[in-house]
């Protein structure tokens, strides 16, 4: 499978081209456009269709991917994230695997694998709702960020500390620690904040720019517009 990523590092845009047979599977939703020889199927991820794999997201919802399949001839077809924000592809390797956030996730090679039955997703150890995934397998993986990519390769034995809002993937091969966060960054959210303390050998993958707080900004203009209306 060829691919190209256009528009970077703010507006980023995968292109990928299958040939007779190739497929990509994708999070639901990101496609941009498609050419007309690719057929697209959706389904729901479930336990059997990549080995002991069970992808039921909490509270009831599923979790559905599409798979896009090059059936009449050669053909290309192009993804895209919600968040205003780069692409990168991780190399899965059966030694190598990661660990990413689930809203990270735009695409993959069907060889790779997604688990989320991982205690890191059903027991939420990351806090504040956010659900990490970990991905296994052989193939392509293709994340998406809110803001630009930092990238970090840490030596063994070498440790850094992410903010969460901020962490979107690192590899398996890391050992990592959650704790609470507290502070001038709690006091001004008004919650409690939570890191993780990443330990190498591995790679390390921020954005660097936070959703939540980008949320808050948001509200903090239209709030006085809904207030207004309810009085």
């Amino acid at each position: 499978m060829k691919y190209e990523i256009r528009y970077q590092p703010a507006y980023s845009l995968l292109v990928v081209t299958l040939g007779p047979g190739e497929a990509i599977t994708a999070e639901a939703g990101s496609m941009t456009y498609m050419q007309p020889t690719i057929e697209v199927k959706t389904r729901k991820r479930e336990k059997g269709f990549f080995g002991s794999l069970g992808m039921t997201l909490l509270g009831g919802q599923s979790f559905f991917v599409n798979d896009f399949t090059a059936t009449s001839g050669p053909g290309e077809a192009a993804f895209s994230a919600a968040p205003i924000g780069d692409i990168d592809k991780l190399e899965i390797r059966p030694d190598h695997g990661f660990i990413i956030q689930k809203s990270a996730f735009v695409a993959s090679d069907a060889t790779v694998l997604l688990d989320v039955q991982w205690q890191g997703f059903t027991k939420g150890l990351f806090g504040q709702g956010l659900f990490m995934i970990k991905v296994t397998g052989t193939g392509n993986l293709f994340i998406n960020t809110f803001g630009a990519i930092d990238k970090h390769i840490l030596a063994a034995g070498e440790k850094l500390v992410v903010d969460n809002f901020h962490l979107v993937a690192f590899s398996d091969t890391c050992e990592y620690k959650v704790t609470k966060f507290g502070g001038l960054k709690e006091t001004v959210l008004g919650g409690e904040g939570f890191v993780t303390e990443i330990t190498g050998p591995g790679e390390v993958y921020i954005q660097t720019k936070n959703i939540r707080e980008m949320a808050d900004w948001i509200w903090t203009l239209i709030e006085p517009r809904v207030q207004a209306k309810s009085r």
